[in-house]
């Protein structure tokens, strides 16, 4: 697939720059977790200080003394309550542990980086002297090779959001020059408590009652492409907030399962797609004769939407009417969606699950995850690996 210049919709420069503000970091480093240049996350955050600067409060005088006194109260709670935070997370991993010191002694030794041993020990109500005398005494090299592993399976198992299991893990750590068994590392995450989520029954969101024309089945449950731009799938989603629903719709590239497209928005009107689709169109940039594929839903089905392809120069294709798995693809990345964030009850308001979803498709899913059907790579990565030249 040749380089071309991506053009970015004011939704993904007003989503990445959420991003910038909600998690603390550099414009360089989201960027790079983007697969952008800095400058453009800079310049955007510029922009969007520019349109807020207006409404900014001034602080001057006796009010910047009380508020250096509150900031100072809230740094003291908010260390008292790290402490608590830390205390329930030891004893939640540590649960299993606690009638055996040894064990004890082991989760302390492999959790010493990640909370003050003291803290560890009085939580677990062992004494500090008993672990360094336990620290001092040679062990089992096995013990030893396996409280090493676990340590580095823990690390991956977080850096996925807890979503990777054996499979995924061992690929992981094969990256890292580390050939494990499947079966070893299944018993040690199993001894170490990490459990995987599994999916749920995926639930349709379109409505195929309308009198548009439905387009004839191209794709007939063809899932494979031998190359990027080749093949479309498309569908629609919805995720609860505690403000009301927030509607998703995405386009993934059946290539390499990258999602190239994609939009939110309140209601479930024709815009939300055709807005997916034009971000497509954008990143990606496909020549003519693409296939695309959705279900029978009247946004898709509807005059602007066809209108949209037809400018795009691709063949559309539908599902048969009733027949879920004609779009499988689709219904298994909603599914990974909903399941890895959580989404089957609300976890926050609009603004919140916006910014959840953009940071886990454009960082997560299209440039961390391992997919099995793509030999345990990314997307991005698959496609990265398959351009270059043999």
């Amino acid at each position: 697939m040749t380089a071309s210049k991506h053009e970015y919709t004011a939704e993904f420069k007003e989503e990445a720059v959420r991003l910038v503000i909600s998690s603390q970091k550099s414009c360089a480093e989201i960027a790079r977790n983007l697969g952008i240049h800095p400058y453009l996350v800079v310049r955007w955050k510029q922009q969007h200080e520019q349109k807020g600067a207006a409404g900014r409060p001034q602080f001057t005088g006796r009010g910047v003394a009380a508020l250096s006194e509150q900031e100072a109260r809230l740094k003291k709670l908010e260390r008292e309550l790290e402490i608590t935070r830390q205390e329930r997370d030891i004893l939640k991993k540590g649960a299993g542990l606690l009638r055996q010191r040894k064990l004890i002694y082991q989760f302390v030794e492999q959790h010493r980086h990640e909370y003050p041993i003291e803290l560890m020990c009085r939580t677990l109500n062992v004494g500090v002297s008993g672990y360094f005398a336990w620290w001092r005494r040679p062990e089992n090299r096995y013990v030893q090779a396996d409280a090493a592993l676990t340590t580095s399976i823990q690390k991956v198992h977080q850096e996925s959001r807890g979503t990777y299991g054996a499979p995924r893990v061992q690929a992981v750590l094969a990256d890292e020059g580390l050939r494990v068994s499947r079966a070893r590392i299944t018993r040690l995450m199993k001894a170490a408590g990490l459990k995987v989520r599994c999916k749920r029954k995926f639930r349709s969101t379109t409505n195929s009652k309308h009198r548009h024309p439905v387009a004839e089945n191209l794709l007939n449950r063809d899932f494979t492409a031998d190359q990027p731009n080749q093949k479309w799938v498309t569908d629609i989603t919805y995720l609860p907030t505690h403000e009301g629903w927030i509607y998703l719709a995405v386009v993934m590239d059946l290539f390499s399962r990258k999602i190239v497209g994609w939009a939110m928005r309140r209601t479930l009107h024709t815009e939300l797609v055709v807005a997916a689709l034009t971000m497509a169109q954008r990143t990606r940039r496909p020549g003519q004769g693409i296939l695309h594929h959705s279900d029978q839903g009247v946004q898709y089905a509807s005059n602007e939407y066809r209108q949209a392809l037809e400018r795009l120069q691709a063949l559309q294709s539908m599902s048969r009417k009733g027949e879920c798995w004609d779009n499988a693809a689709m219904e298994s990345f909603f599914a990974t969606l909903k399941m890895e964030l959580d989404l089957h009850k609300a976890q926050g308001n609009r603004t919140d699950t916006r910014n959840l979803v953009f940071e886990w498709i454009e960082v997560f899913y299209n440039r961390e995850r391992r997919h099995s059907s793509l030999g345990y790579r990314s997307p991005t990565r698959f496609e990265e690996h398959q351009a270059r030249p043999n």
